[in-house]
C-alpha cells in the first residue's frame, strides 16, 4: 500500500517535470516580421488626433509636443 502511493507520487512528479519539456518555440519566424512604417504614416482612425492626416510629419511632431505638455505638471498647477 504504502509502496503504490510512492510509486503514484514519484510518476506524478516525473509526469509534472516533463510536461514542462513541451513547450514550443516563441521566437518570431522571418516571414511573419515585417518592418515598421513612419508612425506619422498610420492610418486615420477615430483615435487620431482632430485635424490629423496621414503622413503628416509636422502635424504629428506638434500633437506629441502637445500631449506632452498637457501631461506636465509643473504647467499645468501655474
Amino acid at each position: 500500500m504504502m509502496r503504490a502511493r510512492i510509486a503514484l507520487i514519484v510518476s506524478a512528479v516525473a509526469l509534472l517535470t516533463l510536461a514542462g519539456c513541451g513547450e514550443k518555440s516563441q521566437e518570431m519566424s522571418s516571414s511573419a516580421s515585417k518592418p515598421d512604417g513612419k508612425p506619422w504614416q498610420g492610418e486615420a482612425t477615430r483615435y487620431a488626433a482632430k485635424g490629423w492626416e496621414k503622413g503628416d510629419k509636422e502635424k504629428w511632431q506638434l500633437q506629441l509636443r502637445a500631449r506632452a505638455q498637457n501631461q506636465n505638471e509643473y504647467i499645468r498647477t501655474n
